[in-house]
């Protein structure tokens, strides 16, 4: 889950079938949950003037990729492009602009375009420390993300002279996924011996938990990581903890209680709620397919992820769920990803079952521990 050591969550917002174009400038056409503030205005108004003023550039940029992390909104994907335009298609370009532009492509699940980038950047020689730390980083995640899972420890180990914390946590999270959850789990709690934890681990060991097992401590390591930061992700990945467990009611709070509750994660949380509830979901359903359908026409295969939840848990069409789900385990091979094509293969009966023997040999090749998928399917037990 080293999402949450280098996350940039991207989630397709609403595109309407026909342009509007909107009588003048006053006119409102859509009122953000969040507000930029009169810093960041002030910064773009500079960068407008003077667009090849890389601090500033960078400084916009690296705004903007945390507002579309927090938030979950994907436009802000647009405003750090256009910051970093002067430098976009440059091979050479400064290392700050090469991984702030390779975390816009990972956020738009262009990995190998980002991949490539952070390639070519560790070949140089003239980085310094800190920029080597945080390319390895996120090439490691970038790797781990696609189940390539030697490729991301042989990214870790290099960083354990460069940023201690980040390497130790890497490399338990890789441990993880390798066969030795449980010590993992050690690791990472020895690595916040106090009593404040910073909400990028608690997620980590929230979802190791919840991996593991551990009905008592991953509910409040998530809602730790939530009270540190109110990111998308965050209360997506506790909203599907407690809907896991027939928790409709409080889930439908938890995503109606955010800021982001149009966020199309937290909507996809809010009708799968609903539908458990019995009670009505029409509308935001029907939202929530435009908006799939609009992501599509955008960024086509990008998306299977949430394509293939909404097929499986809101309209119930488990060949779909199954076709989108490969698709999705193709580009990525996270747990979520696993557990998403176990549950489509299960559905789908006898359709699924060459899948589900095939995602069985995988798993246990690489040692990988999980007991929501040993619940489903004791093929999947350690």
């Amino acid at each position: 889950m080293m999402r949450a050591l280098a996350l940039l969550l991207t989630l397709p917002l609403a595109v309407a079938a026909e342009p509007f174009v909107p009588s003048g400038d006053a006119e409102i056409v859509q009122r953000l949950p969040y507000r930029v503030d009169a810093a960041e205005r002030q910064r773009r108004a500079a960068l407008a003037r003077d667009p090849a003023q890389l601090p500033l550039a960078a400084a916009t940029a690296r705004a903007a990729l945390q507002r579309a992390r927090v938030h979950g909104d994907p436009r802000e994907l647009g405003v750090a492009q256009a910051a970093l335009a002067p430098w976009w298609q440059l091979a050479d370009a400064p290392a700050e602009a090469v991984l702030l532009r390779a975390r816009v492509l990972q956020a738009r699940h262009e990995f190998d375009a980002a991949q490539a980038d952070l390639r070519r950047l560790l070949a140089r020689g003239d980085l310094t420390p800190q920029d080597r730390a945080q390319a390895l980083l996120d090439a490691a995640a970038l790797h781990q993300l696609r189940g390539e899972l030697p490729e991301a420890r042989a990214r870790c180990e290099p960083l354990q002279p460069l940023a201690a914390l980040p390497a130790a946590a890497c490399l338990a999270e890789l441990d993880s996924l390798s066969g030795k959850a449980t010590s993992a789990a050690r690791t990472l709690a020895g690595l916040s011996p106090g009593r404040t934890v910073p909400p990028w681990l608690a997620l980590m060991r929230a979802e190791l938990a919840e991996r593991l097992g551990d009905e008592a401590a991953a509910p409040g390591l998530y809602r730790t990581a939530l009270a540190g930061e109110d990111a998308v992700y965050t209360r997506a990945a506790l909203a599907d903890w407690l809907l896991a467990r027939r928790r409709a009611a409080a889930a439908l709070g938890l995503v109606e209680d955010s800021p982001d509750a149009e966020a199309d994660a937290l909507l996809l949380r809010r009708v799968i709620a609903l539908r458990q509830l019995g009670r009505d979901a029409a509308m935001p359903t029907a939202l929530l397919r435009e908006r799939l359908a609009a992501a599509e026409r955008r960024e086509p295969g990008r998306h299977a992820r949430e394509q293939a939840r909404f097929a499986l848990d809101v309209e119930q069409q488990p060949r779909e769920a199954l076709r989108l789900a490969r698709a999705n385990w193709a580009l990525q091979r996270e747990p979520a990803d696993a557990l998403l094509l176990l549950r489509a293969a299960l559905a789908a009966g006898r359709d699924g079952d060459a899948t589900r023997r095939e995602l069985a040999a995988t798993l246990r090749d690489k040692g990988w521990q999980d007991a929501r998928l040993a619940t489903l399917d004791r093929s999947f037990a350690p």
